[in-house]
């Protein structure tokens, strides 16, 4: 079988990548700098469950060294390292530039100026390079929609109208030909490694493939980062008995995906010739609402006690609605959800959390931040 390096192995979706390719009998490499913002203090749990089932390098991908170290003799890389904090690269652009797209620079260079056996690059991306989506009007036809203003939302206006003549919007989903127009800082430094990618497969003669992942989630799942998944963030406020904090009116929406799910549809883009040159949607087709989200999650907890308080306040960078048109990934690759049952999904999550321990919660901290620097109105 292949030599795959997975930077960002021991992460949350790295992990179970590595878990499973151990399986197909892949030889695996991982690069990973174990942040303690994601795994906390020494051994995480995730490095435990795939230490014995990788050649472990501890480094990180700002370090061409570490690029160069890791990249000899390998076959095929999923490159799923970055920094994945939406309102946290609003105030850190530095680092986002640095991890995100510095790193994969790095990645590039270090191709271009060794001899090396890379067939395949595996680029995880992100919904965020579509910002707010494509929407539809019945009159007009496509409509996308740039930034909410903030004199609207203020006045608890968050659902968008028709640009043109002030008609309801649906919002059947983006598809991957739709309208690249990123709000966040993070957002656009996904789009850059995307476009960084693309153009320099042909001079490289390396194959790629791009996968815009919507809101991953499932056992496994860091609960130590504040600043990124509403699962994990809501899941350590209950269970440390605090309420719950509904930003804007609790009814924005969001496309979750099954862990297993993006996995497997990273393998069919490992595997199949059909995948390569290509971009791809990966998540269920099904949104869910943040409220709902909350309500669940106190519900499964038992923490009847917990109140949410829908606090009306909106964060610089969110969008509104999220939803992966999977029409493509499903014709070319095969890929269907097989975890389309959200509440199938959070009960397995929840009872991993469970057996995990309570985490502390940072929430506060991170909120802290996010006031200080001017991005919670």
């Amino acid at each position: 079988m292949k030599n795959i390096l997975i930077t960002g192995g021991a992460g949350f979706i790295g992990a179970r990548l590595c878990e499973k390719l151990f399986t197909k009998g892949y030889n695996i490499t991982i690069l990973d700098n174990l942040s303690d913002q994601v795994h906390g203090k020494g051994e995480s749990l995730l490095f435990n469950r795939i230490k014995e089932k990788c050649v472990f390098i501890k480094g990180d991908i700002r370090q061409k060294e570490k690029w160069e170290e890791a990249i000899k003799g390998q076959e095929i890389i999923v490159h799923l390292a970055a920094e994945t904090g939406t309102a946290q690269s609003m105030y850190q652009q530095q680092k986002y530039h640095n991890v995100n797209i510095k790193g994969t620079s790095n990645m590039l260079e270090v191709l271009s100026e060794n001899k090396n056996k890379v067939e395949k690059i595996i680029l995880a991306s992100s919904r965020a390079v579509y910002g707010e989506g494509k929407y539809m009007c019945r009159e007009h036809g496509e409509i996308y929609p740039e930034s909410r203003i903030n004199s609207d939302l203020r006045k608890g206006i968050f659902d968008f109208k028709c640009n043109i003549c002030a008609g309801e919007l649906s919002h059947p989903g983006s598809d991957e030909n739709s309208k690249i127009q990123p709000i966040s800082f993070y957002g656009n430094t996904k789009w850059e490694q995307e476009k960084i990618v693309m153009l320099i497969r042909d001079s490289l003669n390396i194959d790629t493939v791009i996968f815009r992942y919507q809101n991953v989630y499932g056992p496994g799942q860091s609960l130590l980062n504040p600043y990124t998944g509403i699962l994990s963030i809501f899941s350590t406020r209950i269970l440390n008995g605090n309420n719950l904090d509904v930003y804007e009116d609790g009814l924005q929406t969001r496309d979750f995906v099954y862990i297993e799910d993006v996995v497997d549809a990273t393998i069919l883009g490992i595997e199949k010739d059909e995948a390569n040159g290509e971009i791809f949607n990966v998540g269920s087709g099904i949104t869910t609402t943040v409220k709902d989200v909350a309500d669940s999650l106190k519900t499964i907890y038992f923490r009847d006690k917990i109140k949410i308080e829908i606090s009306g306040k909106y964060r610089e960078g969110d969008i509104r609605k999220s939803r992966a048109d999977l029409t493509k990934i499903k014709n070319i690759l095969g890929y269907s959800a097989k975890w389309h049952d959200f509440q199938v999904g959070l009960s397995q999550f929840a009872k991993w959390v469970l057996n995990t321990g309570v985490p502390l919660d940072k929430y506060d901290d991170s909120l802290q931040e996010l006031n200080d620097n001017g991005l919670i109105r």
